[in-house]
């Protein structure tokens, strides 16, 4: 029976491996080596959730990973002054505007389109957590192609604890501890926090010192899920 084991643990391992989730960035987005985009506009948000805030807060925790990453990144509140003189006041009427657009406007090189997925709270009296899910695309100006996609969710845990008292008492201690601390979490440290992961795994800028070593980098593959979600916005 034991080679019998050993011969199934080691076809297990194989399987494993071939099924691997790693891949370099430049297998998972040979574009934008090509490309090599210098200057990214980013669109407002599209917000997905019931949160009408969200967007919002969102937009504040974008530029700084971008431009940490290496790419001139337009101010967005330029880009939104500009886009509203256009008649573009929301992204979701963006989508059908072709991105070479932005170049003739702006002359930016790639185009970023985020969709907040998440931006929850779940509450059960002594159990709680707060979550955020934010999908990014990057598509070319030149082609009007997507050179890049990822996606990352954050989600931290806000139950309380009893504090050490049991029976009803503690009961009560752990449902005001939950509800204090999910109905003060700031939901912008989880989307830096998603970003973070998220621009990790776009191949460094011009701008970066690393730039045009990083092609063997290893990153989580993604599948493509933000050009679904971006196609279903068009047929609404």
């Amino acid at each position: 029976m034991k080679p019998f084991i050993y011969v199934l643990v080691l076809l297990a391992v194989v399987l494993l491996t071939g099924c691997g989730t790693n891949i370099t960035k430049e297998e998972f987005a040979p574009k934008i080596y090509t490309e090599r985009p210098t200057s990214i506009l980013v669109l407002p948000p599209i917000n997905k959730t019931t949160a009408a805030d969200a967007k919002e807060y969102y937009s504040t925790t974008v530029t700084e990973p971008l431009a940490n990453d290496g790419y001139y990144v337009f101010p967005m509140e330029i880009v939104n002054d500009v886009l509203q003189q256009e008649g573009l006041y929301d992204t979701e009427t963006m989508l059908n505007v072709q991105p070479q657009k932005f170049k003739e406007y702006f002359g930016a090189d790639a185009v970023l389109y985020v969709t907040i997925e998440k931006w929850n709270t779940s509450y059960l009296i002594t159990a709680g957590s707060v979550t955020v899910k934010a999908a990014c695309e990057l598509r070319s100006t030149l082609t009007g192609e997507v050179i890049w996609f990822y996606d990352d969710e954050v989600t931290i845990n806000t139950s309380g604890d009893s504090g050490g008292q049991g029976g009803l008492l503690g009961f009560i201690v752990s449902a005001v501890s939950t509800a204090i601390k999910t109905a003060t979490q700031s939901y912008v440290p989880l989307a830096m926090q998603a970003n973070e992961a998220i621009f990790k795994a776009l191949p460094y800028g011009k701008y970066h010192k690393e730039f045009n070593q990083d092609h063997k980098m290893k990153i989580k593959k993604k599948d493509k899920k933000v050009e679904k979600t971006t196609d279903e916005s068009k047929k609404e």
